[in-house]
């Protein structure tokens, strides 16, 4: 550029501009070179882009690599850029704003409930759905909920059942999900008086006993047995629920099981 300008301002000859701005004449008078293939190329590319809409430059690559379109990948790039092909990001959905603080330990029964969801499968292999609820205080466990899916308004249903039975709690700790974010399940705990209280996202330590909970109930149910439809499921579960409650001894109560612990605790039994 700052030679032709030169040229155009005082006449002079092109030669003499390059000797002027010490440049070589030779890279004056080069003229880039497109290949006759890179139309080739780029109709290609946007074959391929229109057909596979989530691929990038590097996929497209590999794929007109292998129809011998292309070798080098700065080329493919180039061209990809030309075309104007370059995807946009999705970009995560944004996470409730919530304060979160470190709760206190638990020191009575039903002051804070944990609940958590555990996947398996059916001997055929569906998929199965389990709502795990523990008592934080006694390790009570007041429901195992078994379903193929469980939406938010089928998690306040499940609260509502429990509430007929027994006493709801002042605070239920869950971890992001968006059951656990749903409308329903806010406006249930707000017309109720209990806290919803989320953890941080990828922290599970943050629900320690539910995580603890899942993992015995996993090993010693899920594992141990095999279902044969929903229905079978939701039997065998039941069962290793009641025995959880009622015989299994749980370490972290002195070697009671939960309703031992929890009987206990009313009658002065137990410190």
């Amino acid at each position: 550029m700052a030679i032709v300008a030169v040229i155009k301002s005082f006449g002079l000859s092109e030669r003499r501009c390059c000797r002027l701005v010490d440049q070589n004449p030779s890279t004056q008078r080069y003229k880039g070179k497109t290949s006759a293939s890179d139309g080739l190329v780029r109709e290609r590319m946007r074959e391929l882009a229109n057909r596979y809409r989530r691929f990038g430059s590097p996929r497209l690559h590999t794929l007109l690599k292998k129809e011998g379109l292309v070798q080098n990948h700065k080329r493919t790039e180039r061209l990809y850029r030309l075309e104007g092909l370059t995807l946009r990001r999705k970009r995560p959905k944004r996470k409730s704003n919530t304060i979160r603080v470190a709760m206190a330990p638990a020191t009575r029964s039903n002051q804070c409930w944990s609940m958590d969801f555990v996947f398996d499968a059916l001997l055929k292999g569906r998929r199965i759905k389990c709502l795990t609820i523990v008592d934080d205080f006694s390790k009570i466990c007041p429901r195992i909920e078994v379903s193929h899916s469980i939406s938010g308004l089928h998690l306040v249903r499940i609260l509502e059942e429990i509430r007929g039975i027994a006493e709801l709690p002042k605070t239920i700790r869950v971890d992001n999900g968006p059951e656990f974010q749903s409308k329903a399940l806010w406006e249930f705990c707000f017309t109720n008086g209990i806290e919803l209280h989320h953890i941080q996202p990828g922290k599970p330590t943050q629900n320690p006993y539910v995580e603890s909970f899942n993992g015995k109930f996993r090993d010693e149910c899920l594992n141990e047995q095999c279902f044969l439809n929903l229905e079978d499921a939701k039997i065998k579960v039941e069962d290793w629920r009641e025995f959880y409650n009622s015989f299994r001894p749980h370490s972290s109560l002195g070697g009671l099981s939960p309703n031992e612990f929890a009987i206990g605790k009313e009658l002065g039994l137990t410190a």
